[in-house]
């Protein structure tokens, strides 16, 4: 079960967003042909990752932010930067620009923190923008609950695209992270569980004053749990695939 895009349209060009994604893309690129040399990638993880034990010894704290900006691999890069793009464009809208550019580096550290208490001795490097990423998913969820998310589900040989408020898309992702953040070895390697739900948490909270700001559950009332623009509607064909006209 994978989200692939929203039907939720912005009041304005979501600038930060977009270069969010562009910085990260660029510096995969740049960084891409350590890949070959994994003493020059260790190294070069040392300087710029999270590194738990590191801060344990008072050191490394540049981490926390550069860490944010590292992809281990294309996939990696390709999967927080869709959910990046489905999710930020709105969250920007409603923060402005420099709020959300502030919001967004406030959940990656947080979420890198988190991810640091629950391993302090930990020596395995953190990379990766999916805690800043989760933060951005846990203040959508509170401002947006209802926000329609398309679902690509494939199972083995059947496959359809579903749509799905974001409550239950949201929440069942975070699901999956307490579920897998309860494996004791978590922080050994791997997914970082523990930076995925304390940057959703820290999200959340962080949002929490602007949806005060914004009435609360008379925000909700007044938009209906949606982002304030009428929503996009696509036309799907034969397992929800968009149609492809033919040629006469």
């Amino acid at each position: 079960m994978f989200p692939f895009r929203d039907h939720n349209p912005t009041g304005r060009i979501p600038y930060v967003t977009y270069g969010l994604i562009a910085v990260n893309v660029l510096i995969f690129l740049a960084t891409w042909h350590l890949e070959s040399n994994q003493r020059a990638l260790f190294n070069f993880y040392a300087d710029y990752a999270l590194v738990p034990m590191f801060l344990s010894d008072g050191y490394g704290y540049s981490g926390l932010v550069t860490s944010m900006f590292l992809h281990g691999g294309l996939m990696h890069l390709a999967g927080n930067m869709l959910f990046l793009y489905i999710y930020g464009d709105n969250m920007e809208d409603e923060m402005g620009h420099w709020g959300f550019a502030l919001f967004y580096l406030m959940s990656g550290i947080g979420a890198g923190l988190i991810h640091y208490i629950t391993g302090p001795n930990s020596n395995v490097p953190l990379i990766g923008a999916s805690g800043a990423i989760a933060g951005v998913m846990g203040g959508y969820l509170l401002l947006f609950p209802k926000a329609r998310i398309d679902i690509f589900l494939f199972l083995v040989i059947y496959f359809r695209i579903f749509t799905l408020p974001a409550w239950i898309v949201l929440m069942v992702w975070f699901g999956m992270q307490l579920f897998g953040g309860a494996d004791t070895s978590a922080n050994e390697g791997g997914v970082a569980y523990w930076a995925h739900i304390g940057g959703f948490a820290v999200g959340l909270v962080l949002t929490l004053p602007l949806w005060l700001w914004l009435g609360a559950t008379a925000f909700w009332r007044r938009t209906d749990g949606h982002p304030p623009y009428p929503e996009t509607k696509y036309k799907t064909g034969t397992h929800g695939f968009p149609r492809i006209p033919r040629n006469r």
